[in-house]
């Protein structure tokens, strides 16, 4: 048994084109985040003498700032997706929903 209003969801054009944008954007925005990560995780793991060379006289090395920057560009990904989403996917969903509720 299925509802007709899932099925007339279902059978949206607009229904397809949502999920397709919205996957294929969650995918791109994964890959690069792992890119990003991994990349961290490999430089830590092959090139220790550079993430330990200090910043000037301190004792702050590069590696700090280099974390930091995978942190802070996790959560600027994170408002990329989030905007985007408010917008365009909200407004697909809505077009969808008035479509198939009449």
């Amino acid at each position: 048994m299925t509802d007709p209003l899932v099925a007339k969801i279902e059978a949206s054009p607009k229904y397809h084109e949502l999920r397709a944008k919205r996957n294929s954007f969650g995918w791109m925005l994964t890959i690069i985040m792992m890119v990003v990560y991994y990349g961290y995780i490999a430089l830590i793991a092959f090139n220790k003498p550079f993430l330990a060379q200090p910043m000037g006289a301190g004792v702050t090395t590069i590696g700090i700032p280099i974390g930091m920057g995978v942190i802070v560009f996790t959560i600027i990904i994170t408002g990329i997706y989030v905007r985007r989403a408010n917008s365009e996917f909200d407004r697909l969903t809505a077009e969808i929903l008035n479509e198939a509720s009449k």
